[in-house]
């Protein structure tokens, strides 16, 4: 029994640790730097995140950052599932470390993104239908109001919702409300210019070298 019980709190371990080391990974970061497009960082927002990496005139480090901040959620997910044979609890532990660890890296001293990528990759790999439904959300919302941290939000507040439709079990339940809790903190700049009416819509252009960075969604 003894050794069950030792098996299982390594496999815990192994799937929260390995999931936020995971999520820490900042591919935007290597992406600019590898690409030849400098620090990301010291670009428009400075935000690590996909949107700001397509600021930097690159799209194709902008596709390789938002498919390598959503792919390290799937990965950590998947990971969980096999070492616990589809154990919902850790499952959900495993993708909530991904996604804390893209918003608090160790490699950039917990300085990382918003999270939105990430959150869909979570989401997609752990419980799909939730995923498609909240992505969906954000389309939608993207669509009809040309605003990224709008249609986030709203994926993000609709998470949980969809989660009790598709009766998934409560671990994802509250992996969902994790998720947008951390969300709605790391946009809270971007509510405050919803609130005023100042956020800008997709595709604006970029804004002169001498006004304010612009803001992002992931």
């Amino acid at each position: 029994m003894q050794d069950l019980a030792a098996i299982a709190y390594l496999t815990l371990g192994i799937a929260i640790v390995g999931g936020y080391l995971l999520g820490s990974i900042p591919f935007g970061l290597i992406a600019t730097r590898l690409g030849g497009a400098g620090d990301i960082r010291q670009i428009g927002s400075g935000n690590i995140g996909a949107t700001n990496v397509l600021r930097s005139g690159r799209k194709d480090l902008a596709a390789i950052t938002l498919l390598g901040d959503a792919g390290k959620g799937v990965v950590a997910v998947l990971l969980a599932r096999y070492l616990t044979n589809g154990n919902p609890a850790v499952i959900a532990l495993a993708g909530g470390s991904a996604f804390l660890g893209h918003l608090f890296p160790v490699w950039l001293k917990f300085k990382g993104g918003k999270g939105v990528a990430t959150f869909y990759g979570v989401l997609l790999s752990a419980a799909w239908p939730v995923g498609i439904a909240a992505g969906a959300t954000w389309l939608a919302m993207a669509f009809l109001f040309r605003i990224s941290s709008l249609a986030a939000l709203t994926a993000a507040v609709l998470a949980a919702p969809f989660a009790l439709a598709f009766d998934q079990p409560y671990p994802m339940l509250g992996l969902c409300l994790f998720m947008a809790v951390l969300i709605f903190i790391r946009h809270r700049e971007n509510i405050a210019r919803l609130l005023k009416g100042e956020e800008p819509k997709i595709g604006k252009k970029k804004p002169a070298e001498d006004a304010p960075p612009a803001p992002d969604a992931p």
